[in-house]
This record gives structure tokens, sequence and C-alpha cells, in this order.
């Protein structure tokens, strides 16, 4: 037996690249707002998480190379040792204060971020309650703890409280959900989540990585969306959607942010954020903060191509956010919608199983504060015309 059998009877990929159908690892050759460049051609980008258009605000962009002019390109270590910067701390300053919790601490990743909080802090004899739902960052993250694994049917409260109410009162219990769920769009009930939390006595914590910046009057996420900010005890988040750079944090009660910093493999063993990455996000901090009328023009645009894909008869699920998922159902239809419409001139994400239930594949649309209406106009156009071709929708 080989142990790159495996690999060599992998041909799933082959396959669909001979057929014109395969949609990964795409390279874009130039970005220009919300507009790039593949193949030689110009294409509206309707697949990027670049909520709040910032990835190319000037501010933005000069605090970046303002960065590299003072602190180089790189760290060349980790937070632990000789990778943290005064901006790395300023950061954990402001993301504290704008969560409103004692502390933060950032990642390289968020991925590295969820791994680093849930493998650090629930150990053997400990639980983890999770929806069924949650970002592979989590699954993997539950992987590496030594908690056992209860997942309950996403969204559902019932099923929630069933799972947690058959554990021991006294046994350490951690709840984690998504604040807003990356495929499908819509938000975990967060109310119930946070009554079932002091019920049975567990800790919350909430990924909400496509929340902040997004949810919320003041882009705080999908807890202040709700009004449980206080009732929350980790929130985590990303830098590469709405902060348009890269790395992720956590904010909580200091003492628990200080254990994590001390005992997280997936920090004390990475390098640091990069002194770009890291203005970058204090940039956008200062944006969030002080341009909502951003998020209300992302509102409107989210509301304008919900209605517009249901007129045409196109099933967008239960989403509430920027993230409107049109489901086609079989991966076949899904790579042919793909396809069409990216000779089409429009740049969108195919997601087939395991990142959505089988049958349920979709086209994952995402929008920025800065698409045009011109834009827009031309996208729902080429989803009709191309919907249409397909039978898709009539």
């Amino acid at each position: 037996m080989n142990i790159f059998d495996k690999c060599y009877e992998f041909t799933r990929a082959e396959e669909a690249m001979a057929m014109g159908l395969y949609p990964y690892f795409t390279p874009i050759q130039k970005v220009a707002g919300n507009k790039v460049k593949v193949d030689g051609k110009d294409m509206i980008m309707v697949g990027s998480n670049n909520y709040l258009g910032l990835i190319d605000h000037p501010k933005v962009m000069k605090a970046a190379q303002d960065a590299v002019d003072k602190y180089g390109v790189a760290t060349c270590g980790s937070r632990f040792l000789n990778g943290t910067l005064d901006l790395h701390v300023e950061l954990e300053e402001r993301l504290a204060k704008f969560t409103k919790k004692e502390a933060a601490l950032t990642f390289s990743t968020g991925f590295q971020t969820n791994q680093g909080i849930i493998s650090t802090l629930v150990g053997k004899g400990e639980t983890i309650i999770t929806d069924k739902m949650i970002h592979a960052s989590i699954v993997d993250a539950c992987r590496l703890s030594r908690g056992n694994v209860h997942k309950f049917k996403h969204n559902d409260m019932e099923d929630l409280e069933e799972r947690i109410s058959s554990l021991e009162k006294e046994m350490g219990k951690l709840i984690i959900v998504d604040g807003v769920f990356s495929m499908e769009g819509d938000l975990a009930n967060l109310p119930v989540v946070v009554k079932l939390a002091k019920k049975y006595n567990a800790r919350l914590m909430v990924d909400d990585a496509h929340g902040i910046g997004v949810m919320g009057k003041n882009g705080r996420g999908t807890a202040e969306h709700f009004g449980v900010e206080g009732d929350v005890d980790l929130i985590m988040g990303t830098f590469s959607k709405s902060f348009a750079s890269l790395g992720g944090f956590v904010a909580g009660e200091k003492k628990v942010i200080s254990y994590i910093k001390h005992f997280a493999r997936a920090l004390i063993f990475s390098a640091s954020i990069t002194p770009a990455s890291v203005a970058a996000v204090l940039a956008s901090l200062d944006i969030i903060e002080n341009e909502p009328e951003r998020r209300e023009r992302l509102w409107k645009i989210t509301q304008k191509m919900k209605t517009g894909f249901q007129t045409m008869g196109y099933k967008t699920g239960p989403t509430e956010t920027p993230i409107i998922p049109l489901i086609i159902g079989t991966d076949e239809l899904t790579f042919m919608l793909w396809r069409l419409v990216k000779d089409e001139g429009i740049f969108t994400n195919p997601v087939i199983f395991p990142a959505v239930p089988q049958g349920q594949s979709l086209i994952r649309t995402s929008y920025s504060a800065t698409h045009t209406d011109e834009e827009l106009d031309t996208v729902l156009a080429v989803f009709e015309k191309c919907g249409k071709q397909l039978g898709i929708i009539k």
C-alpha cells in the first residue's frame, strides 16, 4: 500500500478542468475596485468578502505603505518572542474597546484564531456544543481539543436545548456558533442561544467573521444586532472581510484572553501578522467607526439584489445578509451556471458538498458597499439570461 495511492486515484479535478468546469484557484491578474481581470478579461466581482469596499481605499493603502516604510515587510518572529510591534498592541486595545470587551488578542489568520481559542480552552472532560453548519476552522479546532463534541441541527434551538440539557450541569461547556453563516448568509438565533447558555451554565463563543463591520448599528457585529453584546463571552472576528486585510482576533475577559495568549500553540508557534496588515486593519477600523454610510449603502444593495433574484425565481434560502446564495441543487447544474455567468463577465463562487448539504449546491454571491447600480444591474441581467438558458428559472 502506497500512501500516495489516494493522490493518484483522485481525478475529479482533472476531469472538471478538461470539461472547462473547474472553478477553483482562479488566478486574478488585476484588481480595480469591484472589477477584476481574469485571463485578460475584465469581470465584475460578486464573490469577495470585501463587504465595505476597503481593499483599495486610499487611507487603508497609505497606512499599509507607511507601515512597510517604518517596520519592513514582516516581523520574522512570533508574538511570544520578537514579533510583537507596538502596532499589534495598539490594534488589540482598539479592538477591545470596539467590541466592548476587556481585552483582545490577534492571530495571523482567522483559521488559526479558532484553533487557538478552542484547543486551548477546552480540555479533557469538558464539552463543546456547536451548530452543525459551523465553519471548517471550528470543526478542526474541535478535533484538536481534548473535549467531547456535540452538534445540534442548524439553528434548531429545541435540538440545542435537548443536547445541552442531557449534559451534567457542572460540566465545563462551551457553545460555539457562527454569527453569520458564511455560505447561506443566515444569522444564528443569538437571543435564544444566550438564554440557553445561561440556563445550562455554559459559556458562549460567537465566530463573527462575516458579521463584524456589517451587522449592528455601529458595525460591532451580530451580538450588537441582537442587543446581546454583554451576554457573549468570546467574540471572534477576522480581518479578511470588512477589515480588508489578513488575520483574526478574539475579544473577551482579560483573564481569559491572557490564558489564551500564553497557551495557544497557534499563536506562540506562528509568525505574527505583518506590519502592513496590522496597519490596514487600524485604518479600516477608523472607517468602520466613522463612516456608517458605507453600511447603509451595503444594506440597500443587499435588498436590491435579494429582491431582484427572488423576483426572477431564484431560491435564495434564509439569508439575512449581503451574502446571497442562489440555491441550484445539483453540482453539475451549479457548475454550468457558474461557467455561463463567468463567460458573461461575472465572477462568482460555486459551492458544493461538504461546504453545503448534499443536494444543496449553490452559487454564492456577496456584495460590497462600493458596487455601483450599473454593475448590479449587469449582474442581475446576466443571471436572468443564464438562468433561463439552463432552465433554472422561467
